[in-house]
């Protein structure tokens, strides 16, 4: 427990850790307000049309899997700081045009501000990845990866509430100009964060499509990360079918208003805070590969059971499930593919796996609202649980693995 203790008051020292939070909390924000206004938003003006509420996700995600490879390559290129910086205010300004146009009375620009954001995600968070690489040594990797992954979980529980909470009271213009503040603030904080370093402009006489080449070549040299690909790409498809889905299974299966699903998704958030604070309990002890299999199992099985649950109670068990077991997830990934690349193909090595992950998910999103109305509920979630347990046999040859606790790495930032 003290050895715990000591690792956390660590991460805390951090300046780049300590920024870094700080700009996410501002991002999370943002983000909950913008999604959750948009969600409502676009159910009032289409009558629940659970088509328009799958372009939501197809707004937001398509774009990542287009970008992937380009903003991967280009955030081996530029300084990651200087990048950080510019999405954000880029991403506040999307907003606010977006402000602009619903003024005019055009409520379909509300797409606009999650198709820019989800670009400009693709530049900022593995240029993100190589500041983390750079400043949090690695011995606290999977501690630091833990704490974020608790944050995210804090904004599980408060997001929802926060974002239903500003849309009903203000409307959706309000809603985003507070998203536009938000992503603003969060730029200005990033401007705290270490300079870069000069040698990111080193790789300037090389060509962009010969890097992307080299990002594709050394991903299918590391067993490791091609078999992340396998994992992303199952883990993408499942996700994508059910995420559009699951405000359709409260209002037809448990026949609950639309508006009960910020209060499942507290209960997930909830899941998520406990289950992230016992795995960065245990994270010292449990390699990162078998913290990715437990988690695949477990959504495995939380999938199946919410698809044929017609009970609340079983439902919430199911939900909370999923919550609790989701930081394996985050921290397995993010952790294997920290430890098993060097610094220099970080962000190509993002741009190369995300594509498996998001192309997944996108096709899966896209045909979500069709599928729904040629199957049940019950066969789209048991069919997503099915693929889980597949994407959990490419997991399963990494246990050859060994626990890698330390590897060379830069001095962290005070």
């Amino acid at each position: 427990m003290k050895g715990n203790q000591a690792v956390q008051s660590s991460l805390f020292q951090n300046r780049f850790v300590r920024t870094i939070l700080l700009s996410n909390i501002l991002l999370q924000i943002g983000i909950w307000v913008r999604n959750f206004s948009v969600l409502l938003f676009v159910m009032e003006q289409t009558g629940n049309d659970p088509y328009a509420v799958s372009l939501i996700s197809v707004a937001e995600y398509a774009p990542i899997f287009l970008f992937s490879f380009i903003g991967g390559t280009f955030a081996d290129r530029w300084r990651p700081k200087r990048t950080m910086v510019w999405c954000d205010m880029l991403s506040a300004t999307s907003v606010f045009a977006v402000f602009a146009t619903l003024l005019f009375g055009s409520w379909k620009a509300v797409f606009f501000a999650t198709l820019v954001s989800a670009i400009l995600s693709q530049f900022s968070q593995p240029s993100s990845m190589k500041l983390f690489k750079q400043h949090v040594p690695a011995e606290q990797v999977q501690q630091g990866m833990a704490l974020f992954q608790t944050n995210t979980a804090i904004f599980m529980i408060l997001g929802p509430v926060f974002g239903t909470l500003v849309f009903q009271s203000f409307g959706i213009q309000t809603s985003m100009v507070v998203t536009g503040i938000a992503f603003f603030l969060s730029a200005a904080v990033l401007t705290r964060l270490p300079a870069d370093r000069s040698e990111v402009q080193a790789k300037s006489s090389t060509g962009f499509w010969r890097e992307l080449y080299d990002g594709v070549q050394y991903v299918k040299s590391k067993y490791v990360l091609t078999a992340l690909a396998g994992t992303f790409a199952a883990i993408g498809l499942a996700s994508g079918i059910t995420q559009p889905l699951g405000v359709f299974l409260l209002t037809e299966r448990l026949h609950l208003p639309k508006e009960n699903l910020q209060w499942f998704m507290m209960v997930n958030g909830a899941a998520m805070l406990i289950g992230g604070g016992l795995i960065a309990s245990l994270s010292k002890k449990v390699a990162p590969q078998r913290l990715l299999a437990i988690g695949m199992l477990a959504a495995a099985i939380a999938l199946a059971t919410m698809g044929m649950s017609t009970s609340i109670a079983l439902t919430v068990v199911a939900q909370f499930m999923i919550g609790f077991f989701f930081p394996c997830f985050m921290i397995g990934i993010s952790t294997l593919i920290l430890q098993n690349t060097e610094q220099s193909f970080i962000g190509r090595v993002n741009g190369v796996l995300n594509p498996f992950f998001m192309g997944m998910m996108v096709i899966s999103m896209s045909t979500a609202g069709w599928v729904k109305d040629k199957f049940s509920l019950l066969i789209v979630y048991e069919a997503a649980g099915a693929v889980f347990i597949i994407g959990l046999l490419f997991v399963i040859p990494l246990f050859k693995l060994p626990y890698q606790q330390k590897e060379p790495t830069a001095q962290p930032q005070k």
